[in-house]
């Protein structure tokens, strides 16, 4: 498949997975088109790989973790975790826009690493091998960042109903 092709055929999925782990859309439009300009003057070796895919997913992942877009991404952090204090659960489905929203405030919250493993196993559906995959990392390490990540947000959710006197 040429560069073309899987640019047209794998641009929104890369896209969403951006968004979802940057939980802001213009840093991720940023951050997919500098990873594809860098993947495409090295696409003859990247379409011989056995997971062009998951390769480009992995550069997308490893420079959304780089220091370039730190700072971005903690000031967006900070703005997603004020709104999702702000914002309550929705139980109409026309509000699921909002939803989305506040479940993406609730995950700018969490160390980069583990919202990325996060991401990619839930909203991905990728398995521990292919998440150790794309974070360089083994699978007992993805394991752990998952474990983390799901018992701060249930802390800050339990710290958000408490706040809002919401009890379970």
């Amino acid at each position: 498949m040429g560069f073309d092709q899987f640019v047209a055929d794998r641009l929104d999925r890369l896209l969403r997975y951006a968004t979802a782990i940057t939980c802001d859309k213009h840093l991720a439009q940023d951050i997919v088109q500098n990873v594809l300009m860098r993947a495409q003057s090295r696409w003859e070796r990247i379409e011989k790989m056995s997971a062009p895919y998951l390769y480009v997913k992995r550069m997308v992942t490893n420079d959304y973790l780089s220091w370039r877009h730190r700072k971005a991404a903690r000031e967006i952090a900070v703005e997603r975790a004020e709104l999702a204090q702000r914002v309550p659960s929705m139980a109409d489905p026309a509000d699921a826009h909002a939803e989305r929203d506040a479940m993406r405030a609730r995950i700018a919250v969490l160390p980069r690493k583990q919202r990325a493993a996060l991401v990619l196993r839930f909203y991905e559906d990728c398995t521990d091998a292919e998440i150790a995959q794309v974070l360089a990392c083994t699978e007992s390490t993805v394991r752990s960042q998952i474990t983390r990540a799901l018992k701060t947000l249930r802390a800050h959710e339990i710290a958000r109903s408490t706040t809002l006197g919401v009890h379970s």
